[in-house]
């Protein structure tokens, strides 16, 4: 196991620290799997302010992977696909796509709704997550805890880190 450093943004107008359900269990799954919480908060869902944050965070060389749980929806503010994306050196498409193809077995046709996204950014991962505890639980457990184990084959982005930071 390679312990990854993360940090860990939740995306909401209305969460506080005291009920954040969604970002506790993003930091439990974590740690839980040997990985390092260096930083978390909560945002507005405003897209400069997520940028803010996330552009922060992309430029500190300590953090290597970002996770975000809120505004990934179509209602209201809904801006975190729209505030990420602009900051991807590269898109992780199939990371989308596999967690809708893995909601659709939980949640049905309204796993359409989803706008679940990854990308690379100056080397940092970065995984944007609906806000629900099972979508959370979903995309850890069945793609990005594997992403980020070393161990898991074919491949995995941790063993592809190192070079990340070269390129």
């Amino acid at each position: 196991m390679t312990a990854l450093a993360c940090a860990v943004l939740t995306i909401s107008d209305t969460r506080t620290a005291a009920d954040d359900t969604s970002g506790d269990l993003l930091v439990e799954l974590l740690t839980g799997a040997g990985h390092r919480l260096v930083e978390r908060t909560i945002n507005p869902d405003d897209i400069y302010a997520i940028r803010a944050t996330v552009s922060r965070w992309i430029a500190d060389s300590e953090i290597q992977v970002i996770l975000t749980t809120g505004g990934t929806g179509f209602t209201g503010r809904d801006s975190t696909p729209e505030a990420l994306s602009a900051l991807f050196d590269k898109t992780i498409d199939g990371f989308g796509e596999l967690f809708r193809q893995l909601s659709y077995d939980e949640i049905g046709s309204s796993t359409i709704q989803s706008r679940a996204i990854g990308g690379l950014a100056n080397a940092t991962l970065i995984f944007a997550l609906p806000g629900s505890g099972n979508a959370v639980r979903t995309g850890w457990e069945k793609i990005i805890s594997k992403q980020l184990d070393i161990n898991n084959r074919p491949c995995n982005f941790a063993e592809l880190y190192a070079r990340f930071r070269e390129s």
